[in-house]
């Protein structure tokens, strides 16, 4: 009987993108024949979120978080990749998106701010080193925040403070990252560091497919009346992910890293942290309504790119050892 959860865990892990597919479908059926339940799953997306966030924090021990700040070329490739490269792409394709302020305010929200979740899973499959973009994870996250707001007021000018408030940053700042964060510390210490890893890879594949569904099932009925302003994005999200491709692959050339790392680095250039801003869509100002099926609509596009992804990076990052 022992060996069950441990083969449960195991089956959900080597179909894990299967799982994440199979909630996001399941997702956009209950939100389009139930559309009366999207306001009482909105409610639910931010316990969940701060579970997923709590569960993938009990996998970074302190130390590793301290080992990530001294591993100085993987973690300088991450933030340049993200915090420097994502921008001026993001920059050059910002001209042509709809000129819908909704519409910008919300694509610039997703593609600002580097995933901190599934990114790990799908790096990880690619062959690529997800234990040191594990480890860089509490960074990422808190370096979004704090850059998040200057680079929108960079974007949309200075009449962006009657548009977005401060209190939704941080709360969510609180929230998903310092209460998760110190919780999860706080249980390596007192609890015995193989229970805890153990407890982490049990629940993250079920957390992180009860957040997709929990997401997309709230956010589909929004849709009504608005599909024609979020599919007008679609193909910038597609841009942006083979631009990053590219544009991964070069930084990691550039900090001349080892095939895992290089590829980790692709990966986070490319994946978006639309799960953790949707709280802050959420909170936008009425007429910012569409800005969170906005930020859903990436996390669609971006799942299936991710499969692609999988195949294609070992490719564009060939292993280097002999």
């Amino acid at each position: 009987m022992a060996q069950e959860p441990r083969g449960a865990v195991a089956v959900l892990e080597r179909h894990q993108v299967a799982v994440y597919l199979g909630a996001i479908a399941a997702g956009v059926l209950v939100g389009w024949a139930a559309p009366g339940a999207g306001p009482g799953l909105e409610h639910a997306i931010n316990p969940v979120l701060g579970a997923l966030l709590y569960v993938t924090f009990l996998q970074v021990p302190a130390r590793d978080l301290v080992r990530a700040l001294r591993d100085g070329r993987f973690l300088a490739a991450a933030l340049t990749v993200n915090f420097l490269v994502v921008p001026l792409v993001v920059a050059a394709m910002f001209t042509f998106l709809p000129a819908d302020q909704a519409v910008r305010l919300g694509v610039l929200l997703v593609l600002l701010t580097p995933c901190v979740d599934y990114v790990i899973v799908f790096s990880g499959l690619a062959g690529g080193d997800s234990h040191r973009l594990l480890a860089a994870t509490p960074v990422l996250l808190l370096a979004q925040m704090l850059l998040l707001p200057p680079f929108l007021l960079l974007f949309l000018g200075s009449g962006l403070g009657d548009t977005v408030e401060a209190g939704p940053f941080l709360r969510a700042f609180l929230f998903l990252i310092v209460i998760p964060l110190a919780l999860a510390w706080l249980t390596q210490t007192w609890a015995p560091r193989g229970r805890t890893r153990a407890t982490a890879d049990a629940a993250m594949v079920p957390l992180m497919a009860a957040t997709l569904f929990v997401v997309v099932a709230s956010q589909v009925p929004k849709l009504t009346g608005d599909v024609g302003r979020v599919l007008g994005v679609v193909p910038f999200y597609v841009l942006f992910l083979v631009v990053m491709a590219g544009a991964g692959w070069v930084v990691a050339r550039l900090f001349r890293l080892d095939a895992p790392a290089g590829r980790a680095v692709v990966f986070t250039g490319a994946t978006r942290n639309s799960l953790v801003v949707l709280p802050l869509a959420l909170a936008l100002p009425e007429r910012f309504g569409v800005a969170p099926a906005v930020v859903v609509t990436q996390t669609l596009v971006e799942v299936l790119g991710m499969v692609a992804y999988v195949r294609l990076v070992p490719r564009l990052v060939p292993d280097d050892r002999p």
